[in-house]
């Protein structure tokens, strides 16, 4: 595949007995308006900046395919020649089929031009009745620095208008429902044009085709490095996406999945439960064995089995290695899919000064050095409270005293967590300040141990939820540079580049102060060789295998060892029978289990998982002083926030910021309480349920809800209180004459009469029973039928 990283290369042939579903790549060269591929600096501009995507020299024109990860077979992006399209700038196009077609799903490969922003368009479908739908793409930067969203199909570089750039660059996917039984005629692309603001390109685009009579099939195998203990034993979990492109639903018993081949056999089937038309799951199969074969994936529904076979598959554990293409493989945990909600703790010497402005200005507290030493990048002000509060000869290690942790106490820390509904934590042991919670040994003196509370506080705290809540997950926070420490000089960098005087900088030189022009002190530094080699790695080390972190959260990845670092807490992990994560910003794009966007979400579903971090501060993480408690997060606000993220296959990692002296807000405490009340009474709704692929949500002026799933049941969550006896939702629910809908959280467990005429649910509703609650309002479809 050349530059391409083809990262899971579990999918191949299909081989259907009766009806079959099938791949269709569609033919869009016509509608080729853009080169983004180019052998050399400046020979084409996907972007207004003339940069592009590395061609791949094993590929020419319409020679080449590519199977993505879930299944789905394109014409392989890439380069087709000197001063030649190869993509589409999206600007509404309509692509027509040469006839009628029967479709399960529209998948496209795309990416946007603009780095950090993602554009937002509709696709539009046509279908020979002339009615249509809609789906949302939304497409991510083609390329990030410090947190990365890695795509379906990652290059190691991209090209500038005169420079390589080795960071890497990225095409996503997206699949796109279609409306069970309907003929599409035509698809309509999104209008986005503007080059400044950020444009959708398309590189690919296929449909999921089905014949006549075609129902309940397989589109993709991929064995999986995720293992699931089975009598004693551990099995590995092979993931099995299956189509209904029928007429009819899968109830009653269900549908079971095996996989057998001649190197591997099933332990555990998967179960579905009810499979409507139209809907896709991905289900689990608990296997044994090592080798690679062709498997035969076995679909058993009441008296029939339907059997296809994929081709080249690889089962068993992998030897973890440095390689990307074998880095690529790892992926979050189950308990960290399944767990849906963390707590965030950013804590340290930049809680003394705990001031980052209030809102609208309010900026990272947690920043507070670096915004006072740059006065070009600072926004909010930080420079002049600085000198108004603390005067002129003050540095910033000078806070090191006063941050003294007196009331820090581990045990009503886990408590609260507990208490909140969280299922694991992340604590900050190294913020960018270079000053660490923990026992560094011998590569820095910068550390909690010997300065300010003289304590181990990340010991301390994993200590107390070991003993007091063992169910918690533990999870460490890590900058890998440090903003102002000599050794990292070498590496330093602007963050957004020499055309952005304000952009943030890790420049690895010392500090001045901004009033006396004299160079602060880097309290605790212990010269070394090299800091990535003597500093990053070994304290990575030091929080992997001597505090035994479950998380290895890193931030503001740069240059950096992680793929070396991964590879061996891997293979130790599995060897302890640990299941680990990292996440997108260890600086190497194939090293992420998980994707992290900052105070942000989704409108949509997305197949890969994610979390995103945010504070109950309106936009801090450190403590922040100025920030009046009526501005923090309320207990609805959390709660409507995680089951937003919930229900698009996100995590919410919820961030607290405590004082200095280790006490927490009590509007955070009081607030995190009340939402885990909540949370602890609808909790079969939210842990251990996956998305809906038909819809992650529906908002108008009358609804506003979101669903989430589990093999027994479907939720509805509102968000808002259902009005006049009713709650009324549009969608193609799975739901059967003989299922029941109940209201979670009533105690009782009383079935609601409710009516359903294809694609409108209407449940009604006595007033008596919504009465006394509030934050959002869960609907329960069991099925029974």
């Amino acid at each position: 595949m050349g530059d391409i990283c083809r990262w899971i290369f579990a999918i191949a042939c299909y081989v259907g007995s009766g009806a079959v579903a099938r791949s269709i790549p569609l033919d869009i060269e016509p509608f080729f308006n853009n080169q983004a591929f180019g052998t050399y600096p400046g020979e084409s501009s996907y972007d207004a900046l003339n940069q592009s995507y590395p061609a791949s020299a094993s590929y020419s024109a319409g020679n080449a395919t590519y199977v993505s990860s879930s299944g789905i077979t394109y014409n392989a992006p890439g380069y087709h020649g000197p001063s030649t399209p190869d993509n589409i700038i999206c600007s509404g196009q309509k692509i027509s089929l040469s006839k009628p077609t029967s479709a399960f799903a529209l998948s496209v490969l795309h990416s946007s031009d603009v780095r950090k922003k993602t554009i937002l368009g509709n696709i539009t479908f046509t279908y020979s009745d002339n009615t249509s739908s809609t789906a949302e793409l939304r497409s991510e930067p083609w390329w990030s620095f410090l947190a990365i969203n890695r795509g379906e199909i990652v290059y190691p570089s991209f090209y500038t208008a005169n420079s390589t750039n080795f960071n890497s660059s990225h095409i996503f996917e997206l699949e796109a429902t279609l409306v069970p039984g309907k003929q599409l005629t035509a698809i309509t692309l999104p209008n986005t044009t503007n080059a400044t603001t950020g444009r959708i390109h398309v590189f690919a685009a296929s449909l999921w085709e089905t014949d006549d009579g075609a129902g309940v099939g397989a589109q993709s195998v991929k064995p999986t490095q995720k293992w699931i203990d089975h009598g004693g034993n551990r099995s590995q979990v092979v993931e099995v996406i299956v189509n209904n492109a029928g007429a009819e639903c899968v109830h009653g018993e269900g549908l079971t999945v095996s996989i057998e081949g001649s190197e591997v056999r099933t332990v555990e089937a998967g179960r579905i439960k009810r499979l409507c038309p139209g809907d896709q799951q991905s289900i689990a199969v608990a296997v044994t064995g090592s080798g690679r074969c062709a498997a035969r994936v076995k679909l058993a529904y009441q008296n029939s089995t339907t059997v296809s076979t994929f081709h080249d598959l690889e089962f068993g554990p992998t030897n973890w290695t440095n390689s990307n293409e074998n880095l690529a493989r790892h992926e979050s945990p189950q308990w960290f899919d399944d767990a849906k909600f963390g707590i965030f703790i950013h804590w340290g010497p930049y809680s003394v000064p705990a001031w980052g402005n209030s809102t609208p200005y309010e900026s990272y507290a947690e920043w507070f050095w670096w915004y006072t030493t740059h006065p070009e990048g600072d926004k909010s002000g930080f420079r002049d409270y600085r000198l108004r509060t603390f005067g002129p000869e003050l540095n910033y290690d000078d806070f090191f005293a006063n941050f003294t942790a007196a009331h820090y106490e581990p045990k009503e820390w886990v408590d609260l967590i507990a208490d909140a509904g969280a299922k694991y934590f992340v604590i900050t042991t190294k913020h960018h300040d270079g000053f660490a919670l923990f026992d560094a040994d011998n590569t820095t003196n910068r550390t909690s141990l010997h300065y300010g509370p003289r304590r181990d506080i990340v010991k301390e705290l994993f200590d107390a939820s070991k003993i007091h809540h063992p169910d918690l997950k533990r999870g460490t926070y890590f900058s890998l540079p440090e903003w102002f420490n000599p050794s990292w000089g070498k590496y330093g960098f602007a963050q957004y580049g020499p055309e952005r005087p304000d952009g943030t900088t890790h420049p690895g030189i010392i500090a001045r102060n901004p009033f006396t022009h004299e160079i602060e002190p880097y309290t605790g530094y212990i010269p070394v060789n090299d800091f990535i080699e003597d500093v990053m790695v070994p304290q990575m080390n030091i929080l992997a295998y001597e505090y035994e972190t479950e998380i290895i959260w890193c931030d503001a990845g740069a240059s950096n060892g992680t793929a070396d670092f991964a590879s061996k807490w891997w293979n130790w992990a599995r060897g302890q029978g640990r299941d680990v994560a990292i996440n997108s910003r260890c600086g190497t794009a194939e090293v992420n289990d998980f994707d992290t966007p900052e105070y942000a979400t989704f409108a949509t579903a997305q197949r890969r998982k994610w979390e995103s971090n945010q504070g109950m501060d309106p936009y801090s993480y450190g403590y922040n002083r100025a920030t009046l408690d009526s501005e923090y997060m309320n207990a609805t606000t959390l709660i409507t926030t995680l089951i937003d993220m919930v229900s698009k296959n996100g995590n919410l990692l919820l961030n607290i910021g405590p004082r200095a002296d280790g006490s927490i807000p009590q509007v955070e405490i009081d607030n995190l309480r009340e939402a885990g009340s909540w949370i602890t009474a609808h909790d079969e709704a939210i842990f251990n349920t996956t998305y809906w692929f038909q819809r992650a949500e529906v908002r108008n002026n009358e609804t506003n809800v979101r669903f989430t799933q589990n093999n027994d049941a479907l939720y509805i969550t509102s968000l808002e209180k259902p009005q006049d006896g009713k709650l009324v939702v549009e969608a193609p629910f799975p739901i059967l004459e003989g299922d029941k809908i109940s209201l979670l959280g009533s105690g009782s467990g009383e079935e609601l009469d409710w009516e359903f005429d294809g694609y409108v649910l209407t449940v009604f509703l006595e007033e008596e029973i919504l009465e006394g609650r509030e934050h959002a309002w869960v609907f329960k479809i069991e099925y029974l039928a």
